[in-house]
């Protein structure tokens, strides 16, 4: 309650609030001329506390003040200053303790401009304190409610700190578990969660571009060994297993995403950094958050397995429907599991289109639905396992345009081994170089104008005259290829290219995703030279600045990407023809 409500329009509102000067805070004053509040008791028994006492009931407030107005003066102490008060009288300050009685002749006229811009500045900062402060507390819970959604694994492998200036790479697992209300009927019911679902995820260093590579749960592949941490923080290894399917990277034999993880690079020769680890609920939660994601097909589909019911054309599906679609392979190509995955991609392409559209991110109750869904519906490696590391990852991968990201199908064959055709293989004419073009950045699609400068100006360090072979000096280092890769490629360029001013330099640390040849200006001749009979990309290329002095050698560092001498590291500037590849940012009809 406050003096207009007691009937007091003599007191200023704003002056109510008045300094303490013992504890430097501003304090709530309802007496204009007695001590602080929490200086006495109302019976002045009680000891000073410092703190104001709140007015919890009108009969309390009016015995204080009779009490204050009965009680003889205290013995001085430094109170709080008394409020001013509009009218003047006595000798002291106006309001102060040594205020005289007040009467009409010493009414002065009011200053109501200034009351009411003080009435503003208080009503104003109070607004803005609430704001403020429930905003903050708002974002708070808010931060920790989606930060306790997160289901996060320890794995050994992957990266951590920052993505940024480097390419990444993130694997997309879809499990066949049946966990989750209502999943009983998917899946294998006994399953102990494979990878039923998986997708490469790469983007390219400069975010102007990514691939989506799907590789099939049927793949023959070798298991590696892999190393799982257990729930005291040792590890445990579990032994690789040859010529199985793919899909049993993850779950079989307790082999946790990790393992999953260090099977794609074998296959594909590129570092998984983080992955992220979805079961059936989460096509289900994430599709429903947007409001719907828009599909195509190209004839009437009413597929007794998936229960998938839908006309021609586009459709929007969400919730059981979303997943039905998406699990449907017997309505569609040749009812395998490579037409499944087409249908897949359509599926994440038009949910990307849909997450980054104006209606999406324009809605608060559909971005708060998608964070909450997102976040309950994934399990994630412990190198992006909070928010904060998720909304990192996000924000440095947002200027990926959805035409720059392609996907597309490891290539495969038939099994040779089996007269009924159930399972595939690499096909390694076509995926090898696809594999290259990943790892060296090469994008399936068009990218800008700026990109295709740069690599021109790149490629503009390979033209031009090249130094004889027996002219060239280097020296070889292993820096992540194979062990002895630097003395088998010495060899090599001595005995069969006549590179004989060469040596071996050892080992390089760290260990470099890509093979480098550093050179100075003087010597751009032989880097040219060495790049044509090593097969380098201008990528490798790295001019210095200064000349070299005397007899100073090249040095050539052989990445993780160098497979073995005479083999070329460059990678092709176009994916194999044949390959099956679709934008994100185009709507395929499934057939």
């Amino acid at each position: 309650m406050d003096a207009h409500s007691r009937g007091r329009d003599d007191i200023d509102p704003a002056d109510q609030w008045v300094l303490n000067p013992e504890t430097g805070n501003y304090e709530l004053r309802l007496n204009p001329s007695g001590p602080q509040s929490g200086d006495r008791s109302p019976s002045g028994s009680e000891p000073a506390t410092g703190r104001t006492r709140r007015r919890d009931s009108l009969p309390e407030q009016s015995s204080r003040r009779r009490s204050q107005q009965q009680s003889p003066p205290q013995s001085p102490r430094r109170d709080v200053p008394g409020q001013r008060s509009r009218r003047a009288g006595g000798n002291g300050q106006d309001g102060g303790p040594g205020s005289g009685p007040q009467t009409a002749a010493g009414r002065r006229k009011r200053k109501q401009q200034k009351s009411r811009r003080k009435k503003a500045l208080m009503w104003t900062g109070g607004v803005t304190a609430f704001v403020l402060v429930g905003g903050s507390v708002a974002t708070y819970l808010l931060y920790e409610h989606f930060n306790n959604n997160i289901n996060k694994i320890d794995v050994v492998g992957g990266t951590s700190g920052s993505t940024k200036d480097r390419a990444v790479n993130i694997l997309l697992i879809g499990t066949d578990k049946r966990t989750g209300k209502g999943n009983e009927g998917y899946g294998d019911k006994g399953s102990v969660g494979h990878a039923d679902t998986n997708i490469l995820f790469h983007v390219s260093k400069d975010r102007t571009n990514a691939t989506a590579l799907s590789i099939p749960r049927d793949l023959i592949t070798d298991i590696p060994d892999c190393q799982v941490k257990e729930s005291d923080g040792s590890t445990r290894t579990i032994p690789g297993t040859p010529q199985v399917r793919f899909n049993t990277s993850l779950g079989q034999d307790d082999r946790d995403p990790g393992c999953t993880m260090k099977t794609v690079k074998a296959i594909t020769g590129l570092t998984v950094d983080h992955f992220m680890m979805a079961d059936f609920n989460a096509i289900k939660t994430l599709s429903t958050a947007v409001g719907g994601v828009d599909v195509c097909v190209a004839h009437p589909v009413d597929d007794k397995e998936s229960h998938l019911k839908l006309p021609a054309g586009t459709s929007k599906v969400e919730g059981e429907q979303a997943l039905a679609f998406v699990r449907t392979r017997h309505s569609f190509g040749n009812q395998g599991d490579l037409d499944r995955i087409k249908v897949q991609q359509q599926f994440l392409g038009s949910l990307i289109r849909k997450m980054t559209s104006g209606d999406t991110l324009t809605s608060p109750s559909k971005l708060y639905s998608l964070a909450n869904a997102a976040t309950k519906a994934l399990t994630v490696d412990s190198g992006i396992g909070s928010i904060d590391r998720l909304k990192s990852l996000a924000l440095d991968l947002k200027s990926v345009n959805p035409k720059n990201v392609t996907f597309t199908t490891l290539p495969v064959l038939d099994n040779p081994a089996e007269k009924v055709h159930a399972t595939v293989v690499v096909n390694h004419a076509q995926a090898d170089p696809l594999f290259s073009m990943m790892r060296d950045d090469v994008s399936l699609t068009e990218v800008k104008k700026e990109k295709k400068a740069a690599a021109g100006k790149q490629e503009a360090l390979l033209k031009g005259s090249q130094a004889n072979a027996s002219d060239v000096r280097v020296k070889v280092l292993n820096g992540g290829a194979q062990p002895g890769s630097a003395q088998t490629t010495l060899t090599w360029l001595q005995n069969s290219e006549g590179v004989l001013k060469s040596e071996n330099g050892g080992n390089y640390k760290p260990d470099l995703a890509k093979t480098t040849l550093t050179y100075a200006p003087n010597q751009a001749d032989q880097a040219r030279k060495l790049a044509d009979i090593m097969g380098l990309p201008a990528s490798a290329l790295k001019p210095g600045t200064k000349d070299s002095v005397g007899l100073t050698p090249m040095t050539l560092v052989l990445g993780a990407d160098f497979k073995a001498a005479g083999t070329p590291i460059a990678a092709p500037t176009k994916a194999p023809a044949d390959i099956q590849k679709v934008e994100a940012d185009k709507s395929i009809c499934a057939r």
